[in-house]
């Protein structure tokens, strides 16, 4: 049986491996991959942000994704309970440091700290952001899910707290990350399937949804995941899939983060995690070679799969790498390594589940309270 410490050591290990591989032909087309690389199965070093950083990344550097994640880890380990909004934005305000975060964080993070050490509040950081349904919150949340282990509904209502701080309410950005991160608690039951992590995804495909208002027509989510899991059903090789993908999600270039919506990156990680029958290593694979936005595709579709299946399957190079890279980060949020970071989050959780107890015993102990 793979436990619960090992599930989430999988999630962490397969988002941040995943990330840091990806990262290396983040952007580029299957056709360049495979003439460059041939198939990406090793961490190398890349650059990022070249316009205003010449800083070559060591192999098994992770990207901004990550540090965003790092952020929401640093504060479930620090308060070993779910997090709000709140609590997020404190740690940004204590860790983060303007001058560096050009080395390994996207310029809307710069932005949206300054205004909260401006006064802003936090649940009215999203409305002030002009990218609402990219990836951002999805690709990084996953520790919502993982402290919520368990508790689909625990851990979409937090995305719709935590997550006020990169998006506006009524997004499809938050969405897609609510469904994702009910996905990932759900991978952490004991006795978790693909089949039941899939249905889990798909109901909360609805959460928070237009039925019954004059935008339900445009509410599609749950036919975009059904969409990708039917692709993912019908091929037996997964470039045929991806090029069947490509058919639907093959615009770039004329808008900013044209290649990380919300949409395509959690749709086509859910396909993936399905092809892939949950194997961490063969679902961050997969995603790291579909071409373009690998890192933050590879991040979904690997955390999703290593929440089921632990973290076993994946090369134990890559961790080591990932951790000495971390290790060696003059710009990262945390040098806490996976190891390290995946036991905070365990022990995070089981602090909340004592303290569930607890709650459960007072309120037993009182005759006739529950009647």
């Amino acid at each position: 049986m793979v436990t619960l410490r090992d599930k989430i050591r999988g999630c962490i290990a397969a988002s941040w491996v995943g990330s840091a591989m990806g990262a290396a032909v983040e952007g580029w087309s299957p056709q360049r991959i495979e003439e460059t690389h041939g198939y990406v199965q090793e961490l190398k070093s890349y650059k990022h942000y070249q316009a205003y950083t010449d800083w070559q990344r060591p192999p098994g550097t992770t990207e901004d994704g990550i540090e965003r994640q790092k952020l929401m880890n640093t504060a479930v380990i620090r308060k070993k309970d779910r997090i709000t909004a709140d609590d997020l934005v404190q740690v940004w305000v204590e860790k983060l440091q303007p001058e560096r975060m050009i080395y390994k964080q996207e310029r809307f993070d710069k932005s949206l700290l300054e205004m909260a050490v401006a006064g802003v509040p936090p649940r009215e950081l999203g409305r002030l952001w002009p990218f609402n349904n990219v990836v951002a919150m999805s690709r990084a949340s996953h520790t919502l899910g993982i402290i919520n282990a368990g508790d689909p509904r625990s851990a979409a209502m937090d995305v719709y707290d935590v997550g006020l701080v990169y998006s506006g309410e009524m997004t499809f950005g938050l969405r897609w990350a609510a469904l994702y991160d009910a996905a990932i608690a759900k991978a952490l039951e004991p006795g978790a399937t693909v089949e039941s992590v899939l249905a889990t995804a798909r109901e909360y495909a609805l959460f928070r949804g237009q039925k019954g208002t004059p935008y339900a027509g445009y509410d599609t989510i749950l036919a975009e995941i059904d969409r990708a899991l039917a692709i993912a059903a019908k091929h037996d090789d997964w470039r045929a899939m991806r090029d069947e993908f490509y058919t639907i999600y093959f615009g770039g270039g004329h808008f900013v983060y044209s290649m990380s919506q919300a949409n395509e990156v959690v749709a086509k990680g859910l396909a993936i995690f399905a092809f892939c029958q949950g194997d961490a290593r063969q679902a961050m694979l997969t995603a790291v070679n579909f071409g373009r936005d690998t890192d933050c595709l590879a991040a979904v579709a690997g955390g999703l799969a290593g929440a089921l299946s632990g973290a076993s399957s994946l090369d134990r190079q890559w961790i080591d790498q990932v951790n000495a890279a971390t290790k060696a980060d003059p710009y990262t949020n945390s040098t806490l390594d996976i190891d390290e970071t995946a036991e905070g989050l365990y022990e995070a959780v089981l602090a909340k589940l004592d303290k569930e107890r607890a709650y459960l015993t007072m309120m037993e102990s009182m005759p006739g309270y529950l009647m």
